[in-house]
């Protein structure tokens, strides 16, 4: 009576592992799309010249602009990604935070020391109102204690 019609195999093969993927956080590189692969990447230049700024400038910090730039480049650039985790000054601080979200003692201390001076700053020179200084200083004091919160390096082995 009814025979079973044959079934075709599946156009598609399972997918497999990506290497393009980042283990740690899962971030795609995006593939198929020139232009929003682009986007990431400029975006990720632009993190790494605010990162560079960072360096020279005594206030404004260098490594979260380059952990930034590294998740961009994750999913635009695998190549010039590798060349930030590689890089002999910065290379350790960005693989510790990948791995562990882990921050060095001495980070932490020049994060506080500067979190700490830019309030001074800002109270000496905006003179706010008690409820903006407040405010101003809980933030700042939420910042301060994610910092030191966050594992030191090697820890977690």
């Amino acid at each position: 009576m009814w025979r079973s019609l044959p079934v075709p195999p599946d156009p598609l093969p399972p997918p497999l592992p990506d290497p393009g993927r980042d283990a740690p956080l899962g971030l795609p590189v995006v593939r198929g799309n020139r232009v929003v692969r682009a986007g990431w990447l400029v975006l990720g230049l632009f993190f790494v010249a605010l990162g560079i700024i960072g360096a020279i400038l005594p206030l404004m910090p260098t490594t979260i602009f380059l952990i930034l730039a590294a998740g961009c480049f994750a999913r635009s650039s695998p190549r010039l990604e590798a060349w930030l985790l590689d890089h002999p000054r910065f290379g350790p601080t960005l693989r510790a935070w990948r791995s562990d979200g882990a921050i060095p003692g001495r980070a932490k201390i020049a994060a506080c020391s500067g979190i700490g001076f830019g309030f001074i700053v800002f109270m000496l020179t905006a003179h706010p109102g008690w409820r903006l200084a407040l405010s101003v200083a809980a933030a700042m004091a939420t910042c301060a204690a994610f910092i030191v919160t966050r594992p030191l390096p090697g820890a977690s082995r």
